[in-house]
């Protein structure tokens, strides 16, 4: 009997010993999964997981994350642009005026406090004050579309603060 249980402890060592590790910074939702960000609390500049940016096709979506970085973050309550913000959207106008044909849509989104209705309408004014600030830099308003998401698509879930940080943001997304 002792024999049979050792053998079981010993497949299923082995089993388990050759099953690959799940990365769970992939972006993928569900309960403790966390979107994967690079940079600071204020800007984020995408990752080519390895690939360098001269392998990424021109004007890309890829291409337009790893050189100046798809997000800004806001702080509680807040529309306006920091200026680490304002930095990234800086690089994003520059990368826009390369691609003149290039056509975006900036997502305002919240954190998971406030009723479902004023998120909607603060991740607007996120949204609207990134495309006035894309506008300010010579960009055609009319490349750019706004979209509010509110609280509905958290990039991090939990109730921590830095859930909430990384919620508070607005992405320029290439269409």
């Amino acid at each position: 009997m002792r024999l049979k249980i050792l053998a079981l402890l010993a497949s299923v060592a082995l089993v388990s010993a050759c099953a690959q590790d799940q990365d769970i910074s992939s972006g993928s939702s569900g309960a403790g999964k966390v979107a994967s960000t690079t940079g600071s609390s204020s800007s984020s500049s995408g990752s080519t997981g390895g690939v360098g940016s001269s392998a990424l096709k021109p004007g890309s979506k890829e291409e337009f994350v790893a050189e100046v970085g798809d997000r800004v973050f806001f702080g509680y309550d807040k529309s306006d642009l920091t200026p680490s913000a304002q930095s990234t959207l800086d690089g994003q106008a520059l990368w826009l005026q390369k691609y003149p044909s290039v056509r975006v849509t900036v997502e305002g989104h919240c954190d998971e406090r406030g009723t479902r209705e004023y998120n909607l309408a603060l991740g607007e004014r996120r949204a609207s004050s990134v495309k006035d600030y894309l506008v300010a830099r010579g960009i055609d308003g009319g490349r750019i579309s706004t979209i509010s998401y509110g609280k509905e698509r958290p990039m991090a879930l939990g109730n921590t603060k830095g859930a909430w940080m990384q919620n508070r943001r607005g992405v320029t997304v290439v269409d």
